[in-house]
């Protein structure tokens, strides 16, 4: 190979190399912006379970919100918290993830109620029961009680957990983890499927 094929060949390979990384980058990074809804599938025990029990690809969710100058997820896991936008990408099934926001969004009062009442819930357990106190709390109970308490604005169709598809073996197996003998098909529950489906939201990026 002559020195000038060999320099073309190190210069695309630097090229593709860089391409690459631009692209790796960019599906990590999406705009985002306080008040953005993010949903993936996790690799929790419970994520099989609950595609299942609701019909949806997605299992988890939690909200976009900026301290410092940084693009956090603010989420129900154990315990509440923030966690930086690309860590929450990256822990989800294969690196997928679908970014939605509220057709009106929030304005900038609005976004800063919006991490007012994070602040009032950081830190609490993560509810395994899906109660509808606010003792525990789950991905979607906290996203709903975020803007329904921030804006007025309650994104998703309540439900009862009996509504649910339970028939299925994966979510039968669970329920008897959780409850025993004793599920309570009675309790309000919010599901990732009602607030990804809500007609409130529209899709930023699916990456």
């Amino acid at each position: 190979m002559s020195r000038a094929a060999a320099l073309r060949a190190v210069f695309a390979c630097a090229l593709a190399a860089t391409l690459m990384l631009g692209a790796a980058c960019a599906r990590a990074a999406p705009p985002v912006r306080d008040g953005d809804l993010i949903f993936h599938a996790s690799r929790s025990a419970q994520s099989l379970a609950v595609q299942r029990a609701t019909g949806s690809r997605y299992s988890h969710m939690g909200v976009v919100l900026h301290r410092g100058g940084r693009a956090y997820v603010f989420e129900a896991v154990e315990p509440v918290r923030y966690t930086p936008l690309d860590a929450w990408i990256a822990r989800g099934q294969g690196g997928h993830y679908v970014l939605k926001r509220l057709r009106q969004p929030p304005d900038a009062a609005q976004a800063q109620r919006l991490l007012a009442q994070a602040e009032r819930v950081r830190g609490k357990r993560y509810d395994l029961a899906f109660g509808w106190s606010d003792d525990r709390l789950y991905c979607s109970e906290l996203a709903y009680k975020l803007f329904d308490r921030a804006m007025g604005v309650r994104i998703g169709k309540l439900q009862r957990l009996g509504d649910f598809r339970l028939d299925d073996p994966a979510v039968k197996a669970k329920l008897r983890e959780r409850y025993g003998a004793r599920v309570p098909l009675g309790e309000t529950v919010v599901s990732p499927a009602a607030m990804f489906d809500s007609p409130l939201l529209e899709t930023v990026v699916s990456g």
